[in-house]
């Protein structure tokens, strides 16, 4: 087997976040379900699902089961169904997944089932989306895996009435798998990782959906019957959304503000489906929307819907790569290419201009987008084509990373490496300049950025860009940079392995002062890097390998993986430890991960997430 992941990218792959307690339903004027019940002696648990950024392009399973564990045993089921989700769809957001009823008391311990057996999981092979089948560590398809979690013994997750608990659970896969592209299909091999806290890690923005169940204009709030991902079926629950007056709706393919959606909304009625964009407030517990769609806005009801990035424009075709497929009818799936045809009739928006139709010039190559049409082919067979002449483009914000060239004010000009995860050889940015002498050019790809502070961000260091492509043939500049990120502050990543037989001394140094890890032991495998974006730096080019140090002001959590159970830890001397003694020549580390901030000049990752596979040596 080969111990890699294609060129060495560092893939931190679904994150589980928890949140209990978030509402207790919707108080208001639309109907006799506007409330939620709430029985004596029972908390509300919510549950979200995201994913971090990483190399696999689809990651469908089901998630059979999560559980909660009380200290004398009892064992809560959170999740009322099965339910598919495409992790790889969750790098930029949250999406909630359930909202359940649980008994008050303190938690100690939580699991997870993931059932591999209609999987759809697909890597990047040459440019290409290519089905991997997925392996345990014998060889053997994996069919359903449970993980177990035990929370640290003095910080339990306390569910009470009025008394709001967050539990974040943050499911790495690539931290302790293996790609074996020698076989065909690609097999990956799963060893999941799991690590938990009482507090989110990372603040992502969260998405709610599922059909309107009441409104309540006058508390500037609604609330739906939880479905997640793009189920039409089932109830997960109940959740109130609130809204300001900033809120946009799209409800029908019309645009309304504030109460006005709110009252637009309540007219359609009890059913309705619906979708929001938004953040939540975690000292309030209160979520709150930035964007509402509704109706037939919400893709897979009056029309078909394709998501993902154009990688080339012909005239009115678009080619969009990566795509999440939601037909009006049958399964949503995993297309690689759509073709699509858009017409002078088709309706263009953009976040933050609501109402304001943009012109189907103003979708370029790399640009995100949700398109709403109507498929002219089998969803399920290569060459999918759309039309969507008569349809709707929403822009989305979309992600560049890569190297900064040169800082100017409003300007920043970088070396592309890719855009939304997407590697950038595969865009065609032809006919993207006002003449093809100055179409994009990805080693020197202009970037406007306004009055964005720009003065972390200097050449040849690592950044990332989140915002929209300039409208096709009317560039230079390339990008319209809503938001610029040192990623070498915000984003590190660390990732080692030592093969299929693992190491007794992993370490030069291990103590509360931090780990070091031994760059000349004979067991290292071919992953030893920190990826910082899409710029990845072999720790053996290094001038010493790195210190690996724990965030010790804010959010953090240190987790141990043995025998598929995962200890977490949030002190690092504790964690440290706790590791120490477990490496006692009976045990073998498999591979270490960490995320957080490289510091270039002291060779120091302080981490706020570090994860070690250990398990019994042979």
């Amino acid at each position: 087997m080969l111990d890699l992941l294609r060129t060495a990218k560092f893939v931190w792959l679904m994150t589980l976040m928890a949140l209990t307690a978030l509402l207790a339903g919707c108080g208001g004027s639309s109907g006799p379900d506007a409330t939620t019940e709430t029985a004596a002696g029972t908390g509300e648990v919510l549950v979200a699902l995201t994913d971090a950024e990483g190399d696999f392009i689809t990651y469908a399973v089901d998630v059979q089961s999560i559980t909660l564990t009380k200290a004398n045993g009892t064992v809560v089921e959170t999740l009322p169904n099965a339910a598919r989700i495409d992790f790889a769809q969750y790098v930029n957001l949250t999406e909630l997944f359930t909202a359940a009823q649980v008994p008050n008391g303190a938690y100690v311990a939580g699991a997870i089932t993931l059932d591999y057996t209609n999987a759809d999981v697909q890597v990047e092979v040459s440019n290409m989306a290519e089905p991997v089948i997925v392996t345990d560590d014998v060889g053997s398809p994996l069919t359903t895996y449970t993980l177990d979690i035990q929370l640290e013994d003095n910080r339990p997750l306390v569910v009470a009435p009025g008394r709001p608990a967050l539990l974040t659970i943050d499911f790495d896969l690539e931290a302790s798998h293996r790609v074996d592209t020698s076989t065909a299909p690609a097999t990956v091999i799963a060893a999941p990782f799991l690590v938990a806290d009482l507090e989110p890690v990372d603040e992502k923005d969260l998405r709610v959906r599922g059909p309107l169940v009441a409104v309540d204009v006058d508390e500037s709030q609604y609330t739906v019957r939880l479905r997640p991902w793009y189920r039409r079926l089932g109830d997960f629950g109940r959740v109130r959304v609130q809204i300001e007056n900033e809120t946009e709706f799209d409800i029908n393919g019309d645009s309304f503000m504030g109460t006005d959606g709110l009252e637009a909304l309540d007219r359609l009625g009890a059913g309705t489906p619906t979708v929001a964009l938004g953040t939540l407030d975690v000292a309030n517990r209160e979520f709150t929307a930035s964007q509402v769609l509704a109706g037939d806005s919400v893709g897979g009801e009056r029309y078909d819907a394709v998501f993902g990035n154009v990688i080339a424009r012909s005239g009115d075709v678009l080619t969009v790569r990566g795509a999440t497929v939601v037909p009006r009818s049958g399964s949503v799936i995993f297309n690689d290419d759509v073709e699509i045809q858009l017409g002078a009739d088709t309706f263009v928006r953009k976040p933050g201009e609501p109402g304001v139709d943009q012109g189907i010039a103003a979708i370029s190559v790399g640009q995100r987008v949700a398109v709403l049409g109507e498929l002219t082919s089998d969803p399920a067979l290569p060459g999918l084509t759309m039309d969507a002449t008569d349809g709707r483009v929403r822009l989305r914000y979309t992600r560049l990373s890569g190297s900064a060239n040169s800082v100017v004010p409003g300007q920043l000009n970088m070396e592309l490496l890719a855009v939304d995860r997407r590697r950038v050889s595969l865009f065609d940015f032809a006919g993207t300049g006002t003449d093809s002498t100055v179409d994009a050019d990805p080693l020197d790809y202009e970037v406007s950025t306004g009055a964005l502070g720009m003065d972390s961000v200097l050449p040849d260091t690592p950044v990332s860009v989140r915002g929209f492509v300039s409208p096709f043939g009317l560039a230079p500049p390339d990008f319209e940079g809503r938001s610029v990120i040192d990623v070498a502050v915000a984003r590190a990543r660390l990732g080692v392995g030592w093969g299929e037989t693992g190491t007794t001394a992993p370490f030069l140094m291990a103590d509360p002062t931090g780990l070091v890890i031994d760059l000349d032991n004979s067991d290292l495998g071919e992953r030893h890097f920190i990826r910082i974006g899409d710029v990845v730096l072999d720790l053996m080019d290094l001038p010493a390998s790195p210190t690996i140090v724990g965030n010790d002001d804010g959010r953090r959590r240190f987790a141990i993986l043995q025998d598929r159970r995962v200890q977490v830890f949030r002190d690092f001397e504790r964690f440290v430890g706790t590791l120490n003694g477990l490496l006692d020549g009976s045990t073998v580390a498999r591979s270490l991960h960490a995320r957080g901030a490289y510091d270039t000049a002291a060779n120091t990752v302080t981490a706020t997430v570090i994860g070690v596979h250990i398990q019994t040596g042979e």
